[in-house]
């Protein structure tokens, strides 16, 4: 019942899918953050089934790709795009990391992010539009990495408030296990992807999540949950530019 729980927090904070109500408590929290990459499938699945049905139907790859650009952000409800608009407002202040912490806590939007987020639209429906094959193992593995290393980031980074969405998961988490487990998860991942033709996605999720742990830590003091959406959002638009590219790679040799 605990697993179910568990599951189910998971799935009602980061995912906008209808879930039975549940009382956030500390056993149905120690591992939330390990069903994170389930949504992943989700993801993976619904993405699948569009492409399957725009191939029976021989619909145009423009309906294609913008379906498969919008499924992810109509399941998530935009959570994480949430989070990567006022990342990147508050990266443009070129402020402190202090006066960045303020930026991420106002909840209007700013040009930049404006910006931003009209730039992640265009980027991804252009390159889900481009995609030559969807092998739907390797798109769920994606989606499931940039979930399953966030979730790690939110358990071993340090955080930049004791407050907020990332400090509720990260304070009541089994760290260790967490820890472990999410590693093992990403590691499996990455194998899989390098097992079918994917290596340049795991190279990419993973140069990333670098980049995120020094961002974190440099420019705004620590984690918070806004950065975490910054992060899937990023990590997932470079897998999906290194997909593009590896189908592309034997044209352009």
């Amino acid at each position: 019942m605990t697993v179910l729980q568990t599951v189910a927090v998971a799935f009602s904070m980061f995912s906008a899918l209808p879930m039975p109500r549940v009382e956030w408590s500390e056993s149905n929290l120690r591992y939330a953050l390990c069903a994170f990459p389930l949504i992943g499938l989700v993801l993976g699945g619904g993405c699948w089934l569009w492409w399957a049905l725009c191939g029976a139907l021989e619909l145009p790859a423009l309906l294609r790709g913008g379906g498969l650009c919008l499924i992810p952000v109509a399941v998530t409800g935009g959570i994480h795009l949430d989070g990567y608009a006022d990342t990147w407002d508050a990266r443009a202040s070129h402020g402190d990391p202090a006066r960045r912490q303020e930026i991420l806590k106002d909840p209007h939007l700013g040009a930049f992010a404006a910006i931003r987020l009209c730039g992640w639209f265009v980027a991804d429906f252009a390159l889900w539009t481009a995609l030559l094959r969807l092998d739907g193992a390797v798109v769920a593995a994606g989606f499931c990495l940039s979930r399953a290393l966030s979730g790690l980031a939110v358990a071993t980074f340090p955080l930049a408030r004791d407050t907020g969405l990332a400090h509720t998961f990260a304070s009541r988490a089994h760290r260790r296990r967490v820890k472990v487990t999410l590693g093992a998860v990403s590691a499996a991942l990455c194998a899989l992807l390098v097992w079918r033709g994917g290596g340049l996605m795991a190279l990419a999720a993973l140069g990333v999540f670098l980049r995120y742990r020094r961002m974190a830590r440099v420019e705004f003091g620590g984690l918070s949950g806004d950065l975490a959406g910054w992060f899937v959002q990023t990590a997932e638009l470079w897998m999906l530019a290194a997909l593009v590219l590896t189908q592309y790679g034997g044209r352009l040799l």
